[in-house]
């Protein structure tokens, strides 16, 4: 790297080196401020220099990303994403004047490194970094990924970027700046997201996205995750963070449940010691204590997250939402309705989802059970449609699925549904939480068997098919969690065998066969399970939470592919 450049002073006789070390110093005491609840403070403290520091820029529209990653909210989505457009827009300052792609690779090959300062660097790493948290924004937008694929380009750039950053590091030429540490971190953060994310795309949308014959690799991008989430730098924390959602969250939205807790303990525990009362990491050590079917300490700790501050309201609804699928676990339908009606009433993300939860809670009450406020399952079911919100121009996804389920109330004469409230659990995945604890598990299958006795007993309905695989498929992940695989591959086959008689419920075919893959795949039986996945991602679509089941089928489908084969272990390409 060019001492000349390096040394070159700003107008206050200052050099660049010391200008970056300043400014990662100041970033890294905003984020400290945002950890410890000091959310104004941090915002503030950043404020005045967004316009004339990457660092400040990017840390201040990274603090309201993370925020909007936490919510949800769609006002705070479309805040994080123009300040990220704009903190884009300060990095460009301070770039070398021509294409990145073509500059680093003169470097590497050419060995030119003096036409690069280390201010340069960091300019670089900075701009992918932004347009990285943009495609991430857009993703959490429309999870059907038309905004995304739309957005292609800046993600093939941020791709591009990091790829060749990387490059630069692993070159013998590369002279290391004096703040090295906190660039090195910044390629790890984005080359272990790229790897991870994209391997977790179905390949119809990588196709799209046209990364070609590029998959990830996703044992690749852990790895680069866990280096840059062990160092000390400006991006530790941000890499551990997407540890903690990859292993607590997205493996089981998106995934198959297969999630490393005792992984996310692990990183979750210096911070906790650091941040006792830090919302954000009292967040995580619910959900790690529910994914190990510690429900009550589960609660204790999302509780103890929405006293541990005031001023990010938007928070407790993260909190509440986990709460209301907690007491969904337990049964405990009041709790769970009071807990959906809070959100009703406070949060803005989806009103079409939590009055849909609202009803299904009190269609599970008993008839001696009172309704609270006088509330009307049917007549809440009938106002779901009404309340479908559109961000970004898509309606989403889960939203979607409330409506087509609710639409039936719509008829002066109307068919109730069996299970709403374990119906949508499936949809989150919520049967791989409760799947450690035999209690829950027996408990909701009793209430399934229940349910599955009332279908038998009513009168026959066009709908009859549809509610029966329902129940089928959710009696199906009770027994197979119980250990029951004959009983519980025998309700996944019933599904795929009535498919002709249902109506409506076209989901449940595709799911059916993805829950027996796992099936197989947990018994050794990777050959079947294979022609299963592929059975389902081949052959239906047009179906509710399609892109959902997508990445699962494609979380199912890695795992067979990497489990061993005499002794050997088939992996993707990576990024590096």
């Amino acid at each position: 790297m060019d001492s000349r450049a390096a040394g070159s002073g700003s107008g206050d006789g200052r050099s660049p080196a010391s200008d970056l070390n300043t400014a990662l110093h100041e970033c890294m005491a905003a984020l400290d401020l945002f950890l410890n609840n000091k959310f104004s403070d941090a915002l503030a403290s950043l404020q005045a220099k967004t316009k004339d520091s990457m660092y400040h820029a990017l840390t201040y529209a990274t603090i309201l990303e993370m925020q909007a990653m936490m919510t949800f909210d769609p006002q705070d989505i479309l805040n994080a994403g123009n300040t990220m457009k704009e903190a884009q827009a300060t990095c460009q300052k301070f770039r070398k004047k021509s294409t990145v792609a073509d500059s680093i690779n003169n470097l590497v090959h050419r060995q030119s490194l003096e036409h690069f300062t280390e201010e340069e660097i960091h300019a670089e790493i900075c701009y992918a970094e932004c347009l990285l948290q943009r495609a991430a924004l857009t993703f959490l937008q429309d999870e059907n990924m038309v905004s995304f694929i739309k957005g292609g380009i800046k993600v093939r750039n941020s791709y591009q970027t990091y790829r060749e950053l990387d490059s630069l590091i692993q070159s013998p030429h590369y002279v290391k700046g004096e703040n090295h540490l906190h660039f090195e971190g910044g390629v790890k953060l984005g080359v272990g997201a790229f790897n991870l994310t994209l391997s977790m795309f179905p390949a119809r949308i990588l196709r799209l996205l046209e990364f070609v014959g590029f998959s990830g690799n996703k044992e690749h991008g852990l790895l680069q995750l866990q280096e840059g989430a062990s160092s000390y730098s400006f991006r530790s924390v941000l890499c551990t963070m997407l540890l903690l959602c990859y292993h607590t969250f997205m493996t089981f939205v998106l995934g198959t449940g297969k999630g490393n807790v005792e992984e996310a303990e692990r990183l979750l525990k210096p911070y906790l010691a650091r941040y006792p009362k830090g919302a954000i990491f009292l967040f995580f050590a619910g959900r790690i204590e529910t994914l190990k079917g510690n429900i009550d300490a589960a609660v204790d700790r999302y509780e103890e997250c929405c006293e541990a501050q005031q001023y990010w309201k938007q928070f407790h609804h993260m909190c509440y939402w986990e709460l209301m699928w907690c007491f969904t676990y337990k049964r405990q339908w009041k709790m769970a309705f009071f807990y959906a009606d809070l959100l009703s009433k406070e949060n803005t993300w989806s009103k079409a989802t939590y009055i849909y939860m609202k009803a299904a809670y009190l269609s599970m009450f008993g008839p001696d059970d009172c309704s609270p406020f006088g509330d009307s399952e049917v007549e809440l079911f009938r106002i779901v449609p009404s309340l479908k919100l559109k961000i970004a121009g898509k309606s989403l996804p889960t939203e979607k699925f409330a409506i087509r389920k609710a639409r039936r109330y719509l008829s002066s004469n109307p068919i109730p549904l069996p299970v709403p409230p374990l119906e949508m659990m499936y949809i989150w995945n919520g049967y791989a939480v409760i799947g450690k604890c035999p209690n829950l598990t027996e408990g909701m299958l009793e209430t399934l068997i229940e349910a599955e006795e009332a279908l038998a007993r009513s009168s026959a309905t066009e709908l009859l098919a549809d509610d029966q695989c329902v129940i089928k498929l959710l009696k199906g992940l009770c027994l197979k969690h119980l250990g029951k695989i004959s009983e519980a591959e025998d309700h996944f086959n019933y599904i795929y065998l009535n498919e002709k008689k249902i109506k409506y419920d076209h989901y449940l075919i595709p799911n059916a066969l993805l829950e027996l893959a796992i099936l197989y795949l947990d018994q050794g039986r990777r050959e079947e399970a294979i022609k299963l996945l592929e059975k389902a991602k081949q052959n239906y679509k047009n179906y509710s939470m399609e892109t959902r089941t997508h990445f699962r089928i494609q979380a199912a489908l890695h795992q067979a592919k990497s489990a061993p084969e005499n002794g050997m272990h088939s992996g993707a390409s990576a990024v590096s």
